[in-house]
């Protein structure tokens, strides 16, 4: 799944102040809770292209089920019972072929629900699919190791519950002594791994690494000019700390002018000034080759197919994987919306920084042009849950009653 931190990892929700003595400290996430509305209550509801929401609500419907039935539980907000019913329903019945019948399917489905909690509005950032050269054997110019997920690597949560925990480990290290700390990116780069056959590709620098870590997806061209996709596998465990908010507080960087871009800039200007630096975030992500169908394109939590424009990260211990949200920010307008981003999107995906009843990332596709454009989102903005209605013409899908962690 996509880690879904981009500009959220670059600049995390932390509060200004004098520079930090130890980890990051993060603001307490409110309490919260969804208030009825109606769907004239959304701004540009009614010019939002539904058949594409629908599309990517679809997408996630056979994911869901099964991991409903294997009681694979898709993070602390268990999915709800009328959501699976309506998600079997779109996959058995016929599916709208219009933005009209689609707009009827979510106001027949679906009721609207504002989400309220301590502050006025949420915050809205973006996240990608980078386009990076690499190659499958160390050279001159690729010698720095993408590794593949270590097999003493285990869960302690649910991959989709990582962004949940605050600042308790999520993975861990299975060992003939029981289950310690991984090692941190620090002692990564330094060799903890080397030897281990764990390598998965080279890329051309560390910080080219650490970008992918942050977005948890990529396509890499290889040197004969094939190109192939990888994806989140796991991580080390430590919380994630943001490098940006760092380097913020210390007085390095301008909270105005920072975004995905200057930071990767800052970074490689020095490369030794730079190790320091990203040593402080202690999170380190692993990574498998995609292949087959699943490698057509980049996946979520669950490895639900992600839409550009239409999936959305979110903290799954305030909703569910699955739901729909219309998500609206007035002040967003540089993403091909200039009169602000009101569009229905589906939650699909999680990330370590993405915290809080409001706190959402936008997926916005591959390449270059995307990266762009989550580089510099960083938008207040609002949602609306679309809770499914109790009534639903689908079959119950029940859990068992106990299941382990999985991955």
């Amino acid at each position: 799944m996509l880690a879904a931190l981009s500009l959220a990892g670059v600049v995390a929700a932390n509060p200004p102040g004098p520079p930090p003595t130890g980890r990051t400290v993060t603001k307490a996430i409110p309490a919260a809770k969804l208030v009825p509305a109606a769907f004239d209550d959304l701004p540009g509801w009614d010019t939002d292209d539904h058949l594409a929401a629908f599309k990517a609500f679809h997408r996630s419907c056979a994911r869901l089920i099964a991991a409903a039935k294997a009681g694979n539980l898709a993070g602390k907000v268990a999915t709800p019972p009328p959501l699976l019913a309506a998600c079997h329903d779109s996959l058995v019945a016929p599916q709208p072929k219009t933005r009209a019948a689609a707009r009827a399917y979510f106001e027949t489905a679906f009721a609207p629900h504002r989400v309220v909690h301590g502050n006025p509005q949420g915050l809205l950032t973006g996240y990608y699919e980078p386009l990076l050269e690499g190659s499958r054997v160390p050279t001159e110019r690729f010698k720095t190791p993408l590794y593949k997920r270590p097999p003493d690597l285990i869960n302690l949560v649910h991959e989709a519950e990582r962004g949940a925990v605050g600042m308790s480990l999520t993975h861990a290290r299975r060992t003939n002594a029981g289950v310690v700390p991984f090692a941190t990116r620090a002692e990564i780069d330094k060799g903890a791994l080397k030897g281990r056959g764990l390598e998965l590709l080279w890329l051309a620098d560390p910080v080219d690494v650490f970008f992918l870590q942050i977005q948890g997806s990529g396509r890499i061209r290889l040197p004969d000019g094939t190109f192939i996709r990888v994806h989140y596998d796991g991580k080390n465990g430590h919380p994630y700390s943001s490098i940006g908010r760092y380097l913020i507080d210390r007085g390095i960087l301008a909270a105005d002018r920072l975004s995905m871009q200057a930071l990767g800039r800052w970074l490689r200007a020095d490369p030794e000034r730079a190790r320091p630096v990203m040593w402080h975030n202690e999170s380190y992500v692993f990574f498998r080759e995609l292949v087959g169908p699943e490698a057509e394109g980049p996946l979520g939590v669950l490895e639900i197919p992600l839409t550009a424009g239409r999936s959305l990260a979110v903290d799954t211990a305030h909703h569910a994987i699955g739901l729909p949200v219309y998500v609206t920010s007035p002040t967003l307008t540089h993403a091909r919306t200039p009169k602000g981003f009101n569009r229905l999107m589906i939650a699909q995906d999680v990330g370590s920084a993405i915290r809080g009843p409001e706190r959402g990332d936008i997926y916005f596709g591959s390449g270059d042009r995307a990266g762009g454009i989550a580089g510099i989102t960083k938008h207040p903005g609002n949602f609306f849950v679309l809770m499914p209605k109790s009534v639903a013409v689908g079959p119950a899908v029940v859990a068992p009653a106990a299941a382990p962690v999985k991955r």
